[in-house]
């Protein structure tokens, strides 16, 4: 025997291990999965649906090297990632090399302690995260090859099913659709420019209340101040329609005047404060999204580079769905801030995490916060930095402003009309003074960043202000905006589909198949993916979103013991058979012996003109051998 042998996942992972553990260790890696199902039978199969698993043909190779490894090591401890993935890799290494005593250890940072630790208290592979892993890939596997299949014969071409993949192309479909559909509306609203009063540069701007005109309109409102409650009578409200009527002001007429007022009565005017609380650290759906807008990586891109990252020992484990760190992250990052002279706020923060988070691991933060920079290209540098100013102003306090808001008033045709005027000051920067704006959210969508310079004047209620302009407003409404790859993923995490390990991997999977494209790193839909979804929809349930969320559920449940790994496919299977006998019936493809949909099978013969079939095949083969 001679040293203990640990196998880890990654080759980029290996040297830095290696340093770290020193003599009387070896460090070998797996390279990812060894072994995988068939890939031209479908591998799970009633009524046990147990995984037919083959080693892959990078694998052979694998296992035959660290087979010799295993024969000489003393004791083996399996360091694959630590989530299911990685516990499902650990299992089968245990299982391929038939190891009989190895230790499972997981460690979320490639850094000295981290390590030690991890290897000072092994534990066994955890069988109900390997179930759940399992039952992802029994799951997909399943709807794949039993509907890719029938669904091509339906719709005349080559066509592929995925269990998250379809919801995915449904939403970028529905969405291009209902941008399609919209019809804008023209609508108005005004701004008034004021005089300078007590030294406030002129300028100072106040924006018409339409709403409050439109409600008014409808009695909700008093229609001047010496009318107190009366009513407007129904011919004022002729200029609107349907519900455009409750939203927008489409009589520029009515604008004009507005816009032609000049003597405005103070109403109110409030002091107050409004504190901005500082962004989540990251979890891996938030990362996609601010790397995207931020650094316009794709999500596999920003994987890619957080892998070297983590490999390189700069930052944690990036999958993950918690935004709350250890508290030894925390009284970290709070030390390192104290030290800077930063606004270290009072009470550590934590975020409530979304619904459904298995929060396995902490959120994503550099695993030496003193660093302010790593990583080998400009690419991996960047996100660094956008890693750890998030993680640093997590810890900071709020940023402070003062805000001001003037309520003002003046008259229509002895109407009311109300404008306001909202200005603010930046009291104390707090955590902006190291990042402006939450990356998540795009610049343009976040009204954290878009309140304008507007010195508005502290007045007393009943004095009069004079507007020097008016100005109409002409606006369009828009429909939702197209999905850019960051906001597609917010909405697979928002609607439960996927999670944080297979962001990347749906992305990539639908625009690789061609169901959708970029567009100015916008997603549009192809004709072939409108294809796919309209021969899903409402005949598959896994197309459904709520069917897809409730499967991560069970899934979810599997992992936590709470449910069994068979009852769940077979239920999924069971469900998927019934909803394929439907669907063949109504595209005429059913098998005449079983009601099974039926494939059609199809070789080219060879170049002597032998090997070669045509023919269509039962789907329920081998118990039903029908064929036409």
């Amino acid at each position: 025997m001679c040293a203990k042998l640990l196998i880890l996942e990654s080759p980029g992972k290996v040297k830095k291990v290696q340093e770290i553990l020193g003599s009387g260790w070896k460090v070998a890696a797996s390279v990812g999965h060894v072994r995988d199902l068939p890939v031209k039978e479908m591998g799970v199969t009633a009524p046990d649906f147990k995984p037919q698993y083959i080693p892959t043909d990078r694998g052979k190779e694998v296992l035959s090297r660290l087979a010799a490894l295993v024969k000489n090591a003393e004791a083996v401890y399996l360091a694959t990632d630590p989530d299911r993935e990685g516990e499902a890799i650990a299992w089968h290494l245990q299982d391929a090399l038939k190891l009989k005593d190895a230790k499972r250890v997981t460690y979320s940072e490639i850094t000295d302690s981290a390590i030690k630790e991890a290897l000072s208290a092994p534990r066994a592979i955890d069988m109900h995260l390997v179930a759940a892993q399992e039952g992802r890939r029994a799951l997909d596997r399943l709807c794949g090859y039993m509907v890719s299949g029938p669904l091509s014969n339906a719709a005349g071409e080559k066509l592929s099913a995925g269990r998250v993949q379809s919801p995915a192309v449904r939403l970028v479909v529905e969405r291009e659709r209902e941008i399609k559909s919209f019809q804008s509306t023209t609508h108005y609203t005004v701004e008034a420019t004021f005089e300078s009063v007590d030294n406030i540069t002129d300028g100072w701007k106040a924006a018409w209340q339409v709403e409050k005109w439109l409600a008014c309109q409808e009695g909700k409102l008093p229609r001047s101040a010496s009318e107190g409650a009366a009513t407007a009578a129904p011919s004022e409200r002729e200029c609107l329609t349907g519900s455009e009527a409750d939203r927008y002001m489409v009589d520029k007429g009515i604008a004009e005047k507005v816009a032609a007022l000049r003597a405005f009565e103070i109403v109110d005017c409030k002091e107050t404060e409004n504190a901005s609380a500082p962004p989540a650290p990251f979890t891996t759906s938030s990362l996609q999204q601010a790397a995207s807008n931020a650094l316009k990586f794709t999500p596999k891109q920003t994987m890619q580079l957080a892998q070297k990252l983590y490999e390189g020992g700069h930052i944690t484990y990036m999958r993950t769905d918690s935004p709350n760190l250890s508290k030894e992250a925390v009284q970290a990052l709070r030390a390192f801030c104290e030290g800077k002279g930063w606004p270290v706020v009072d009470k550590p923060r934590t975020w409530k995490s979304k619904e459904g988070a298995q929060e396995a691991h902490e959120a994503i933060r550099p695993t030496h916060v003193e660093i302010e920079e790593a990583g080998e290209t400009a690419d991996e540098k960047a996100l660094y930095r956008l890693i750890r100013l998030r993680s640093l102003a997590s810890q900071l306090a709020d940023a402070l402003y003062a805000v001001r808001i003037l309520q003002l008033k003046a008259a229509v045709d002895g109407k009311t009309v109300l404008f306001e005027a909202k200005g603010r000051t930046l009291l104390a920067p707090g955590w902006k003074m190291l990042t402006q704006q939450d990356a998540t959210v795009d610049a343009e969508a976040d009204s954290d960043t878009q309140e304008p310079d507007n010195p508005v004047p502290a007045m007393k209620p009943g004095s009069v202000a004079t507007a020097l302009t008016g100005t109409v407003l002409t606006k369009k409404t828009k429909p939702a905006a197209r999905f850019t790859e960051a906001s597609l993923v917010r909405e697979l995490e928002k609607r439960g589909i996927g999670r944080p390990s297979t962001y990347a991997a749906i992305l990539d999977t639908i625009m690789s198949r061609g169901y959708v494209k970029t567009d100015k790193r916008n997603l549009v839909p192809t004709p072939l993916g409108e294809t796919v979804v309209d021969a899903l929809r409402c005949k598959f349930s896994f197309a459904d979103y709520e069917f897809t969320r409730s499967m991560e559920q069970a899934l979810d449940d599997i992992a936590e013991g709470k449910a069994e790994y068979r009852a769940v496919v077979a239920k999924a299977h069971a469900q998927l058979e019934a909803e394929l006998q439907t669907f063949a019936k109504a595209s005429g493809k059913a098998c005449p012996k079983c009601g099974k949909p039926m494939v059609h099978r199809v070789k080219k013969p060879g170049k002597d003109g032998k090997g070669g079939y045509d023919f269509w095949g039962c789907t329920g083969w081998p118990e039903c051998k029908e064929a036409l």
